[in-house]
Parts: structure tokens; C-alpha cells; sequence
């Protein structure tokens, strides 16, 4: 039967596929099975039924779907099977099998059926021999060809249908045929919408009988992961969507793909609120409720996605027995879930906002101010004030939300809470030019300017940092000629920290030197040191050090008079980066070390976050990364404590981790980890992603692009463009694609040069890495007889690029080992290029990356190996090459361990292993796609075949080739035979 042809990619559901998949295979090879398909309404049932469909159809199985239609009390018996048999009588091919079961002729007129004796239920004798010619009818049609019968919607199955399919399933075709009669090669997939199925719902005895069956499974299809809708919704339209409204999109739809479909399509006609599609629907499931139940759900709605037994029952002011039998509905109807402390919450929030969308304003404001009095009666007043909050002003009693607001905004700082803060803050903005002045509240802090500064530190703490500097830009146009001028002074040092962190440097400057000038020095304050540190950062950002140096010492005296002690911290931990050496000397982390002291005394969590940043960065760029681990715990630690993990230097920290983990070697642990934070801070992006971008390349997982190129879609990340700038260049090195690879270079130093002009620390690993791909090329060239000359002038820019930045950093000093390591990296490969593998120079980058960064020495070893080889010191070149295999099978680098062994064979460095023991480097679905490369399959094809799909195929086939080191497919086969991995496959004559 023609299936339904879907233009929504599939999204996600590798794993239902997979399961579906597999019950299609063991069916092709006689095994009948039958699948229950479990979701709830919009969920994909379809979508993922018709993708398997498809993929059966085209590996030459008969598709026959029928589909259960909700009729109410007039529903046509056999409804389901009477379609099926329609499509049969249509198609000739199916005629010899239906003329052997005559008895299913009566299905094909539903008309017909209706005053049929065998299509009524005291006719038993009828009815079996009708069961068991469908039977029969569906083993003939599998012996033709492998069969998978698809039902759709069985919530709405007819009592006829649901005895049928209860034959077919227990007694008939799912059981072994008696004798040495062929095995039925047949699937049968039904689909139920699993919220249907309230405690009564007749289908529901027929499946509890059903799964207890040996050859019928259960799956559920569960909603999509946050990640899968977001990648749904941005496939759904060719133009780029605004972050903010595919984030709407996503928290709204809760998993469910036909919803997310719903929100999208209105995002061009209707303003917010739930779409008057999508609302029909879901209002219809809610009126099918008694009065009553309908009356408790409507108030609810109003008192949010959850709300407390007690609560309600005040609200609603019905007896406890009438709650409790339209709670007792509702709840079975699946429209509300009981949970823990007596609590009751919809089961979908787009449900309850439908309800609360057909609330009359006036009902509604009326139900909101019964919460709000409800909650202001009860005790702890500071955990109700965001419920009240909201009450209040859904009843348009905005002094009261304001007052609510501003106590909501202080709970949620007392509790490490900044994003709560920040709405709460926002939501008190918006609100006080409508409350009249003499209703405000009032105190010291409580106006307009100050409650948008302290919205603005709330948005930089929860790691907004573009929000923070509009806030406070705000706060700047909201001085006025009165404005005390300390309170002037703040909002501009403020925004100039803002700044900062959006790498906005001159404009920091600029705001920080005005902070400074508009308060004296003399008498000194709190402000002006405050003032001083922020300028003290922005002038040493600009490369003003002479300056920043001056306003540092002056201010740390003043701090320390003030005994302001984390001032007094913040000024240390400057003075520790510029002074002397740097952070990297002893003296200079002992001042870091007291400034972290001084600010946990103090109890400022941000500054002490920056000295603890700060003293792992000294440890990580000394060399010295076991040490660097320690404090980056401790940080971490203490930002949790605060409430504080989405800021600047906590973010920071997590990549800090990572990167330690991933340099160590240690990547077991660090794949993991940025799972981990990836889950903890959806948000994070390239913070949590990459190291494990970095780790997925150098095992072989060139998915691993797509991944990093999702981090360059949307507004500029800093951190987001080195991450994905790093994968890609390197991609282009592993793929050998040295134009790509030096353009990515290039493309992303420039990106990530400051408006200052100082280009980022790692613009030295970027030319090492492209001097790679350059240095491949012009060897390639230079063994043909090829033109290798052309890439000279690549070579020396590049290689000037990484002198220029390892030897002059951010502060005009050397890097620290790292970046010496990746310059004596960039040195050996420029030589490499322009004149041939010079082992010196190679011995010298194994050297420096020593320090502890194990990939990218046993990378040098393997150049190292092949410089001596070339050099004639084989004995040499052996011990370089069977240390790296070593560390490189201990990794996992697939690639690399292949081309260590390609050369240890083709260099006759020692006894290699045989193809016999040498493990496979391919996963076992890589095995199971390189067997049909070498029959010669196509990326489609294979996925037909392993029930993938093309995409996958692809994402495999492009795994293999790396892992291989082939550049064709035709290559990779013939490596393959090579090295054993397939074996010939014997011919017709033995």
C-alpha cells in the first residue's frame, strides 16, 4: 500500500528504528513478530511507522497499512482489515490469494458487512471461519513475499477489529505453521495513543493480553530530547530562526514533534499564546469531561503547570467527595498526573495553556486574585512571592505584583538562584512606571537605575552577557542631572565589566576611565577602589599595562586602608598577571593564593571564582596539569555553592577541565564529562563540547564536524568559534584538504582577534594544524614531480603567524610550554614543507610536548619515526614507532594507530602483527558496511539493507575511509582485503 509521504525530517528515534528494524529482519528470515507502538498523540507514531514502512518496501516487502477512524457509537466493523483487503482486490498479483479464501470477499463491501450474519458476534461459527481465512489470507500473501501489516490507531479499533487482531495474534499467523509447512515471514506493527487510554478504554484488557505473548513486543515512543525538537524545528524552515524562538518552540512542545510543527507554523500569524489549531485539538479531549471535571481543570489552569491539593480545593470551592470523583476523571482521562506531596499537574503544558486560553477575562482574573489571597495567607511568604507575584498581575493588581516581584527577585539572590532573579527584576522593570509612585516600595536601592543595575550583575551571573550590557546601558540612560554621581560612577564601571566580557575592549575603556574621573580619589571610597579595579582590567585588555600597573598599586593601598577586602582581592589578582613574570612565577601565584583567601573571606563569590580560574590557568600554562585540577574542582565547587556555574569564569573552568582531561590523555574520562556538563548547562556550547569534539576527530568520528558546526550558527561565541574553529581545521587536515584547512585557519584567527588587535592565544596551534595539511600536500607533490613550490609562500606566512604569537604573547612574553610546544609543532611541519622531513626538528617538538599533552607527542613520534626512517636510522625509528602504537591504541585514535601500522609495515621497523591478530579498527557496523562497499554498494543501498539511512551509511562510509587512510571507496576495499578485515567470499565453484 502507498505510504503517506512525509516531508518533516526524521529527527532522532535511532534506537525505535533500530528495534523496528530488527523485527523486519527476523520476519524476511520467517520469524513472524508484532510490535505495539506506544506514544501519545503527535508524538511520531506515524512518522516513524511510514520511515520503516518505506525501508521494508523498498528491501521488497508487501506494505499493507489500515487505519482505525474515530467514529463514536456508529464505528464500521473491520474497518482496519476491510482497507487492507481493498488495496489486495486493486493489485492483480494478489488474486490467486484471495480466490483461496473466499470467505474474506464479505470484508471488501463495509456496507455489506454491516448486515452480515458473520460480521456479528453470535454468529461464533461465521465469525472463526472469517478469523481464520484473514488468517490464512496473511500467511499466503507472506509466502509471495515477506509481509509487514501496519494498523494504525487502535485506541479507536472497533470491538470487531480488536477481536480480530486478538485471533491473528494469539492463534493465528504469529504461531510456528505444524508439520514442515514454510514459516511466515510476516511483521505486524500497531499504533495506540497511549494518553487515550483512560482506566476504561476497551483496548485495554486486549493489549495486557496481547504483550504477554513470546512473539509480540511493547515499545513506547517517548518525547524527543530538547536537542532533537531543536534540530526538528531549524529543519523545517530554509531561513535561520531566532534563537529565542526556537528555544519558545522547544519548552513549549515538550517532546512532541506535531506540537513543535503546530508553534512553528503560527510563529508568522499568531502572537503568542497556543495555536487555534492545536487548541481545538486539545480542547477537544477536555470537554468529553463532566461539568464538573471541566471546572476543576479551568481552575488549574490558572494556578499553573502544578498545583497543591489544598490550594485547589480552596480555589474551586467544590466539596472534597466532588473534587475528588472530578480529580478521579480527569486523571483518567490523562489529562491531569497525580504527583508527589498531593500535588496534581497537566500532563502536557500546551493542555493547560489551551484551558487557560478559553477562560473568559473576566473568570480569569478572578481565579488569579483568589490564588494570590490564597498564598499570601499561607506561610513562607518569600517561597510564594514569584506565584504571587504572578497572581497579582494576571488580576491587574500591579502595586502588589510589584512589591511581590521585588521580594520573588530577592529570595531567588539569597538562594544562588540569578536567573530567577534576573525575570523577577525584569518583571518589577516593566511594571514600575505603572504603579503609581506613592504605592512603590520604598528603601535605599529601590529605584529605577538601581533595580536595572542589579538586573544587569543578575543577567552577567547567569552567564547572559550580551543581556547584562543592555541592562545596563539602560541603567546609563536612565541618569538623570540629579543622579548622585557614585551611583553614576557604578552604572558606568559596571558597564564597562559588561564590556568586557563581550570582548567589547575599547568601549570598556573608554566607560571604566570615565567611572574613574567622576569620583576624587581624595576622600577615598568603596566606589572609586571599585571603580579603579574595573579600570585596572579594561586598561590591560587595550595593552595600557603602564597604566593599569599605576592605578592598580595606587588602588590596592586605598583598598587596603578601606579594608575593602575583595577590592583588595580583585587588585591582587591583577597585579599577579602583570607584575614581574606573570602569573606563571611563584610569587605571582602566591598572590593569587591570597587573593582567593581575602575574597572567601570576604564572601564575593565572582572575585574568588577569578583567582581560582586563575591560579588553574598559571598551573595549566606552566605545564604543571596535574596541578592544574585541584583548583578548577575547587572552583567549580564553589560556583555551585553560589549558585553561579553560568558565569563567566565557571564556564571557563568546565572547558579548563576538559581540556586538561583531553591533553592528559585521560579521554575515557573526559567524553563523559562534557556529557555531563552538556546536560547540566545546555547553554555552554563550545565550554562543554569541545574536548570531546577533539577527542571524536582523533577517533576517527567525522560526525564530529556537523557537531562543530552547529557551534557557529546564531550570534558570535568567543568560545564557540575557537572550539568549532579548532575541529574543523583539523577535520580538513585528517581529510586532506589543505586549501580548506589554511582558510578555516585564517578565517578563524581573524574572527577571534580582538578589535585591539591582539590575535588569540591558540592562532598558533591553528598554523601548526594547517601547516600540516600544507606540508602533506607539498610532499605529495614533491615525490610525483609536482609543482610542491606553489605552497612555499602558505608555508612561510604560516609558520610566521605561530613564531609571532608563541614568542610574543598576550602580555609581550613567550608562551608557556603549550604554546613553545605547538611552535616547535608549526617549525618541524614548515620544514616538512619547503625542504623534506627534518629529524631534529621533529625530536624537538616531541620534546616540548613532553610537558603532558600525550596526543600530540605520540603525533610528533610518528613524524619523528618517519624523518629518522627517511634519514636511514631505522633502529631509532622502530622505537619511536612501537612507542606511539602504544599510546595511540590506549586512545582509541583508530586513524593514527592505522597509519603508525602502515608504516611500521612499509618501513620494516619490526615483526608486525599478523591481519590475524592485529585488532580490527572498525566498529561492527562499520564491518557490516564495509562488507557491502566491497559488493559494491551505494550509500542508499547500504542503508536499505542495514535499515539505516542513507545519511548514516554516509556518516559510516566517510569513518571507514579515514580509519583506512583511503581516499575512494574502491581504495578502502582493497585495504580492507589487505589487511584481512573481509575475507573473499568463496565461488560458485569452490
Amino acid at each position: 500500500m502507498p505510504q503517506t509521504m512525509f516531508t518533516t525530517p526524521l529527527i532522532g528515534r535511532d534506537e525505535e528504528i533500530a528495534r523496528l528494524a530488527g523485527i523486519l529482519e527476523r520476519a524476511r528470515g520467517g520469524e513472524a513478530r508484532a510490535m505495539l507502538l506506544a506514544g501519545d498523540a503527535g508524538v511520531g507514531k506515524t512518522r516513524v511507522l511510514d520511515e520503516v514502512a518505506g525501508r521494508a518496501a523498498r528491501a521488497g516487502m508487501t506494505v499493507l497499512t489500515g487505519h482505525c477512524v474515530d467514529l463514536g457509537d456508529v464505528g464500521l466493523p473491520y474497518l482496519p482489515f476491510t482497507e487492507v483487503l481493498g488495496v489486495l482486490a486493486a493489485d492483480e498479483r494478489f488474486a490467486d490469494a484471495l480466490a483461496g479464501h473466499p470467505v474474506v470477499d464479505r470484508l471488501l463491501g463495509a456496507g455489506a458487512v454491516r448486515d452480515d450474519p458473520l460480521a456479528r458476534s453470535d454468529s461464533g461459527g461465521g465469525r472463526l471461519r472469517l478469523f481464520e481465512g484473514m488468517a490464512g489470507l496473511l500467511a499466503d500473501l507472506s509466502q509471495i513475499a515477506p509481509l509487514l501489516l501496519v494498523l494504525e490507531d487502535l485506541h479507536w479499533a472497533d470491538q470487531s477489529s480488536r477481536d480480530l487482531l486478538r485471533f491473528l495474534l494469539s492463534r493465528g499467523i504469529l504461531q510456528r505453521p505444524a508439520g514442515g509447512a514454510p514459516r511466515h515471514r510476516l511483521a505486524v506493527f500497531a499504533s495506540y495513543r497511549a494518553d487515550d487510554l483512560h482506566r476504561r478504554h476497551p483496548l485495554r484488557p486486549l493489549l495486557a493480553e496481547l504483550v504477554r505473548l513470546p512473539a509480540v513486543e511493547r515499545l513506547e515512543l517517548r518525547p524527543m530530547a530538547d536537542s532533537e525538537v531543536t534540530r526538528l524545528v531549524r529543519a523545517l524552515q530554509d531561513r535561520p530562526l531566532p534563537e529565542a524562538m526556537v528555544r519558545g518552540i522547544v519548552e513549549r512542545a515538550e517532546g512532541n514533534a506535531f506540537y513543535a510543527e503546530e508553534l512553528l507554523a503560527a510563529t508568522d500569524t499568531e502572537a503568542g499564546g497556543v495555536p487555534s489549531g492545536l487548541a481545538d485539538v486539545l480542547l477537544i479531549r477536555i470537554e468529553q469531561l463532566s461539568d464538573t471535571a471541566q471546572q476543576v481543570l479551568r481552575t488549574a489552569a490558572v494556578a499553573g503547570q502544578r498545583v497543591e491539593h489544598g490550594l485547589l480545593r480552596e480555589a474551586v470551592g467544590l466539596p472534597e467527595d466532588e473534587l475528588e470523583a472530578a480529580l478521579r476523571e480527569a486523571v483518567g482521562r490523562q489529562l491531569l498526573v497525580a504527583g508527589d506531596a498531593g500535588t496534581y499537574a497537566f500532563r502536557h503544558a500546551l493542555a493547560r495553556e489551551a484551558v487557560y486560553a478559553d477562560l473568559l477575562p473576566g473568570e480569569r482574573a478572578r481565579l488569579h486574585g483568589a490564588f494570590a489571597r490564597l498564598l499570601a495567607g499561607r506561610g513562607n511568604p518569600a517561597e510564594s512571592a514569584a506565584e504571587r507575584a504572578h497572581h497579582y498581575r494576571e488580576s491587574h493588581d500591579l502595586a502588589e505584583a510589584l512589591a511581590a516581584s521585588l521580594e520573588a527577585a530577592g529570595h531567588a539572590d539569597r538562594v544562588g538562584a540569578p536567573a530567577e532573579e534576573l525575570r523577577h527584576l525584569e518583571t518589577a522593570l516593566d511594571l514600575w512606571e505603572s504603579v503609581d509612585p506613592a504605592a512603590r516600595p520604598s528603601g535605599d536601592g529601590v529605584d529605577r537605575v538601581t533595580l536595572t543595575l542589579r538586573a544587569s550583575a543578575a543577567a552577567a551571573h547567569a552567564g547572559e552577557s550580551h543581556r547584562a550590557v543592555s541592562l545596563t546601558r539602560a541603567a546609563l540612560a536612565g541618569i538623570g542631572q540629579d543622579t548622585d554621581s557614585e551611583l553614576a560612577a557604578r552604572v558606568r564601571y559596571t558597564l564597562a565589566g559588561n564590556l568586557m566580557s563581550v570582548d567589547s575592549l575599547t568601549a570598556a575603556f573608554a566607560y571604566s576611565s570615565e567611572a574613574l574621573a567622576m569620583i576624587p580619589a581624595e576622600p577615598p571610597t568603596r566606589t572609586w577602589v571599585w571603580a579603579a579595579a574595573t579600570h585596572v582590567m579594561a586598561a590591560r585588555h587595550i595593552g595600557e599595562n603602564d597604566t593599569a600597573l599605576r592605578v592598580a598599586r595606587q588602588a590596592l593601598g586605598v583598598a587596603e586602608q578601606l579594608r575593602v577586602a575583595d577590592a583588595q582581592a580583585d587588585l591582587l589578582i591583577s597585579l599577579a598577571i602583570l607584575e614581574g613574570g606573570g602569573r606563571r612565577t611563584t610569587e605571582g601565584r602566591e598572590r593569587l593564593e591570597e587573593a582567593r583567601e581575602l575574597a572567601r573571606r570576604a564572601g564575593n563569590a565572582p572575585v574568588e571564582m577569578r583567582a581560582l580560574f586563575n591560579l588553574a590557568v598559571s598551573c595549566f600554562e606552566s605545564g604543571d596539569l596535574e596541578a592544574c585540577l585541584p583548583w578548577v574542582t575547587e572552583g567549580l565547587d564553589r560556583a555551585r555553592r553560589a549558585g553561579l556555574l553560568s558565569s563567566p569564569y565557571p564556564l571557563e573552568m568546565r572547558y579548563l577541565h576538559l581540556l586538561v582531561l583531553y591533553t592528559l590523555g585521560r579521554w575515557d574520562e573526559c567524553v563523559p564529562a562534557a556529557a555531563a556538563d552538556a546536560a547540566v548547562l545546555p547553554s555552554a556550547g563550545g565550554y562543554a563540547m569541545g574536548p570531546a569534539l577533539y577527542v571524536a576527530l582523533a577517533r576517527g568520528d567525522m560526525g564530529a564536524v556537523e557537531r562543530a558546526e552547529v557551534l557557529l550558527e546564531g550570534p558570535f561565541d568567543w568560545m564557540a568559534t575557537l572550539v568549532a574553529g579548532i575541529a574543523l581545521t583539523e577535520a580538513a587536515v585528517l581529510r586532506g584538504e589543505p586549501e580548506a584547512a589554511v582558510e578555516r585557519a585564517q578565517t578563524m584567527v581573524a574572527a577571534l582577534t580582538d578589535e585591539a588587535g591582539h590575535r588569540p592565544y591558540a592562532s598558533v596551534r591553528f598554523a601548526a594544524l594547517a601547516l600540516t595539511a600544507v606540508a602533506d600536500a607539498a610532499v605529495e607533490l614533491r615525490s610525483s614531480g609536482g609543482d610542491w613550490h606553489r605552497w612555499k609562500d602558505t608555508a612561510d606566512e604560516l609558520v610566521e603567524l605561530a613564531r609571532q604569537t608563541a614568542l610574543h604573547g598576550e602580555d609581550g612574553t613567550p608562551q608557556g610550554p603549550e604554546g613553545l610546544a605547538w611552535l616547535a609543532r608549526a617549525e618541524a611541519e614548515w620544514a616538512r614543507a619547503v625542504s623534506g622531513p627534518d629529524a631534529a626538528a621533529w625530536e624537538k617538538a616531541v620534546t616540548a610536548f613532553g610537558f603532558g599533552d600525550v596526543y600530540e607527542r605520540v603525533r610528533c613520534q610518528v613524524r619523528f619515526a618517519e624523518a629518522l626512517l627517511a634519514a636511514e636510522r631505522r633502529a631509532e625509528a622502530a622505537v619511536q614507532a612501537r612507542e606511539a602504537r602504544a599510546v595511540a591504541e590506549r586512545l582509541g585514535a583508530a586513524p593514527l594507530l592505522e597509519r603508525i601500522d602502515d608504516l611500521i609495515r612499509r618501513g620494516r621497523l619490526a615483526p608486525a602483527l599478523s591481519d590475524e591478530e592485529r585488532p580490527s579498527p572498525l566498529t561492527a557496523r562499520e564491518q557490516d558496511v564495509l562488507r557491502l562497499l566491497s559488493h559494491g554498494r551505494s550509500n542508499r543501498q547500504i542503508g536499505e539493507e542495514l535499515f539505516i539511512s542513507g545519511k548514516t551509511a554516509s556518516v559510516h562510509v566517510s569513518n571507514i575511509l579515514a580509519k583506512l587512510g583511503a581516499s575512494s571507496r574502491t581504495e578502502a576495499v582493497a585495504i580492507a582485503y589487505r589487511k584481512g578485515l573481509i575475507a573473499p567470499e568463496p565461488t560458485a565453484s569452490g
